[in-house]
């Protein structure tokens, strides 16, 4: 089965047709990618999460949790760390979106990791 979208280029849309295999390639090249940055997260009481991935139109949202949720550096860490690195990486992403989550208590968050507390109340 062929999934076809529409990418901006820098002139015009072009036509994106993936294959059922190509589109398995790119969320097991994700994953992986992801699998291999979640130690140096986890190593501060966090932990990412992939929450979506649209291999076609490359948008992909993940979520940082646990002690990422009253870090104070959690937004470098979206946009300097895991964004570069996917748009590095993938040359398919073409957005990344994120955030933390905030259904953690910040007193339990805190206590979970070393990154610098900020609490969210």
């Amino acid at each position: 089965m062929d999934t076809e979208s529409t990418q901006s280029g820098d002139s015009q849309d072009t036509p994106v047709t993936l294959t059922d295999e190509e589109r398995g390639e790119r969320l097991a090249a994700l994953t992986s990618i992801i699998e291999l940055m979640r130690p140096a997260v986890q190593s501060d009481g966090g932990d990412l999460a992939l929450i979506s991935a649209d291999v076609v139109t490359g948008v992909v949202e993940v979520q940082l949790q646990g002690a990422c949720s009253s870090c104070a550096v959690s937004s470098s860490t979206l946009q300097g760390g895991v964004e570069r690195i996917l748009h590095q990486r993938l040359d398919w992403v073409t957005e990344v979106l994120g955030g933390v989550d905030e259904s953690v208590d910040p007193f339990v968050s805190e206590s979970m990791g070393r990154g610098g507390y900020v609490p969210s109340f």
